[in-house]
């Protein structure tokens, strides 16, 4: 599948966002639809992301997240090695392979999941884990070297706990960024999705030891009533 057919403006361009819709669908329940099932198939509907996703080609609406992220930070320059963690269904990766001109030879981007992935032009998709022994190595041999972007969208399913759903999209974040120590390159960029609350002391004491800037971001396409946010590192230092 090809990539989205669009280019992004600079940061704090109007073209980061779709339009907005005027119109609002609602949704009943009938049959078997529950009204919790009800409810999200009326946000997706009204929601302008992901018309605007389906439109241009993305595989999920997550895929703004990102151009809005890089918009402001500047992460995937021309040339860049990227690896997307948990990258299914690949909207991460075909914002990276666009950004990066890997259709074009230039950069390279790979895509790694443990579920099946269909093929993006431009990236190289690995079905894997990427904590076995022998992932980093694997990895920077797709990469052919260093990465200077690692980036991981992953979010375990909810519990409808805040205090579980907490720890453990920390522990994806924790292992992301154990990770991203083996293949990045000194002066690369960690990027991964964290909870409202902010990083663990822990992992946050990390990155703030490995690399020159750490922040949290919340971009406009995640949506306002999502506990989720960014941690966005730049500048490491190397091991």
């Amino acid at each position: 599948m090809s990539g989205p057919r669009r280019r992004t403006g600079k940061a704090g361009s109007a073209k980061s966002g779709p339009a907005g819709r005027n119109l609002t669908v609602r949704v009943k329940t009938a049959g078997k639809r529950t009204a919790s099932s009800a409810r999200w198939l009326e946000r997706q509907l009204n929601d302008p992301y992901v018309a605007e996703a389906k439109r241009l080609g993305y595989r999920s609406r997550a895929a703004f997240k990102l151009e809005q992220l890089d918009d402001r930070f500047g992460l995937i320059k021309p040339g860049a090695r990227v690896v997307d963690l948990g990258a299914a269904p690949g909207g991460w990766t075909q914002v990276a392979v666009e950004r990066a001109k890997a259709r074009e030879g230039r950069g390279h981007v790979v895509a790694v999941d443990l579920a099946p992935m269909e093929p993006i032009q431009g990236a190289e998709v690995l079905e894997l884990d990427f904590l076995e022994p022998e992932a980093p190595k694997r990895i920077r041999a797709a990469l052919g070297g260093p990465a200077d972007l690692v980036m991981s969208d992953m979010a375990a399913p909810s519990t409808g706990h805040p205090q579980t759903d907490h720890l453990r999209i920390m522990a994806l974040a924790e292992t992301a960024y154990d990770f991203a120590r083996e293949v990045l390159a000194p002066g690369g960029a960690f990027l991964a999705k964290v909870l409202r609350g902010g990083t663990e002391r822990q992992l946050l004491e990390a990155l703030k030891r490995d690399f020159g800037t750490v922040r949290h971001v919340k971009p406009p396409a995640s949506r306002a009533d999502s506990a989720e946010i960014y941690v966005v590192a730049t500048g490491f230092r190397g091991r």
